[in-house]
């Protein structure tokens, strides 16, 4: 579901089937209230299995505007998923 609802100008990482659980962890957590932040810290937590030396694997005070502003388009479609869902459950 969350995928459905990305950008058409996004571009998930190849063979990111857990980030993607990730995200719906945070859809049923956070729902609408999911940030930029959340959206880093799941992903800090699937790169540390792929690649733990990636540099973007810092605390999200420390990432750029522009590096920050990537994670945008992954909050807002766990947000819209979120308002997919309690429209469905009326």
């Amino acid at each position: 579901m969350i995928r459905s609802c990305l950008p058409p100008g996004a571009k998930p990482p190849a063979e990111s089937d857990d980030l993607f659980r990730l995200h719906a962890v945070l859809l049923k957590a956070k729902g609408e209230q999911v940030s930029e932040e959340d959206v880093h810290d799941a992903w800090s937590a699937w790169m540390q299995t792929i690649d733990s030396s990636h540099d973007g694997l810092v605390p999200c005070a420390d990432l750029s505007p522009e590096t920050l502003a990537a994670d945008a388009p992954y909050a807002e479609a766990i947000r819209e998923a979120a308002r997919q869902a309690a429209r469905s459950r009326g």
